[in-house]
């Protein structure tokens, strides 16, 4: 199995985190996507006891909350004392009213309005990650209207190419993310924060990119940023405190993915930034990572219940379930692969070859070209999509007027509903 927290009983039944996903099916209604609670902490844990013990005790781990945002996960995030970077006034009232400390929170977006602005100071929200010029002034204007000084991070664009997909790789030169080193931009922005009277530059911010399986690609991006911040030292007499390395370490979303071991990959990273900072005699900053989806992905999981099963001879199958691409638009937007079960028949061959589609009414909406599922289905028979923690939920939508899916959480043999299923009434609620 792609996950430890995935198990097969005597009876054939997948178990999820320990617990019986037909009857969870049975319990709570179908589509529903369930989450690992105990996963998502252990994820925590190993992220924040790494990073301290290996970058030192002022480094702190910020769940990207893009990945998947509602209350119940910011109560963990806070119990286990992560940071949490945010990208939206959406994400900052969902973390405040969760009674998240906003002082521990990293407000990024390319494009932040001025209301977005004011909302995140009036909340408290303790860093902006700014992205552009227009965007420093704007918060300078502000923050002054306010008399507040607001701390920072400037992003910046280190030119790396990650290898991985093209529509998650933000390293680049000409990212819509950031402003570049390469051209110069870099410095012209750190001097212009340093030249502002209510901002608190309070270091760098990079990102290169998703799904990344090995350390080099955070080497490299740190030996840029380490090299960035000695020029800076040396021109302007300014010594970087802080240092965000971004998000990116990949997970399992099918058995041929490799394992990725994030404490020693974080201890490798670890090394190299020390060693940077000794050739450059700079200071050791305090480190930043922003793990999203290597927390709460393989923690997340999909039942469907099948419709319709077609079959055109000599050419291909469906399998048609009751969601589709309005609750994960990620085969449609990025050709993205998932581990397709069927929960019930565990032991059974997978002999039928198919497509796994939705409902939408889009030809475009489906969730699994190519896999094969047992010859025994049927209709009203349950599906399971394995590792859709992250980027499912959040990137939901009611295309076709279709409501929205529950969240139920999974913790020590209990299982709770932390999200609502929306209904009819709810996705109509604010037509006139």
């Amino acid at each position: 199995m792609i996950c430890k927290n995935l198990t097969v009983d005597e009876r054939g039944i997948l178990l999820f985190a320990g617990q019986d996903t037909v009857s969870l099916l049975r319990t709570y209604g179908s589509p529903l996507y369930l989450m690992d609670e105990d996963l998502i902490r252990e994820r925590c844990r190993t992220y924040r006891e790494a990073m301290k013990e290996y970058f030192g005790q002022d480094a702190l781990p910020l769940y990207a909350s893009k990945a998947a945002s509602f209350k119940e996960i910011y109560r963990i995030m806070k119990e286990e004392q992560m940071g949490i970077d945010v990208v939206s006034c959406g994400e900052i009232i969902t973390a405040h009213e969760a009674g998240f400390p906003l002082e521990q929170a990293y407000f990024h977006s390319n494009n932040k309005t001025d209301a977005d602005i004011a909302y995140a100071i009036e909340k408290g929200v303790g860093y902006f990650v700014v992205d552009n010029e227009d965007e420093l002034y704007a918060i300078e204007d502000i923050a002054a209207k306010k008399n507040h000084s607001q701390k920072i991070l400037l992003r910046l664009t280190p030119g790396i190419d990650t290898h991985t997909y093209e529509a998650v790789n933000t390293g680049k030169v000409d990212s819509k993310f950031g402003s570049a080193i390469e051209t110069g931009q870099a410095e012209a922005i750190t001097a212009l924060a340093l030249s502002l009277s209510h901002i608190d530059l309070r270091g760098f911010h990079c990102h290169v990119g998703s799904q990344v399986f090995d350390s080099d690609t955070f080497i490299r991006s740190s030996e840029i940023m380490m090299e960035f911040i000695g020029k800076i030292r040396e021109k302007y007499g300014y010594t970087a405190k802080e240092l965000d390395l971004g998000g990116g370490y990949g997970v399992r979303y099918l058995e041929t993915d490799p394992e990725l071991d994030i404490a020693a990959n974080i201890a490798e990273v670890a090394k190299a930034v020390k060693s940077q900072a000794a050739a450059l005699d700079l200071p050791m900053p305090a480190i930043r990572l922003e793990p999203g989806r290597s927390i709460v992905a393989d923690s997340g999981m999909t039942l469907y219940t099948i419709g319709t099963i077609k079959k055109i001879p000599g050419y291909k199958n469906y399998i048609s379930v009751d969601g589709g691409m309005s609750d994960n638009p990620r085969y449609a937007l990025y050709g993205s692969e998932y581990t397709v079960v069927a929960p019930d028949r565990m032991k059974e061959e997978c002999d039928f070859p198919c497509s796994l589609v939705g409902r939408c009414c889009e030809s475009g909406d489906i969730i699994q070209e190519n896999i094969t599922l047992p010859a025994s289905l049927k209709r009203g028979d349950p599906i399971a999509v394995l590792t859709t923690g992250a980027y499912n939920f959040s990137m939901a939508s009611n295309y076709n007027r279709i409501p929205r899916l529950p969240i139920v959480m999974l913790k020590g043999g209990t299982h709770r509903l932390v999200v609502k299923r929306e209904t009819i009434e709810d996705v109509m609620q604010n037509d006139l």
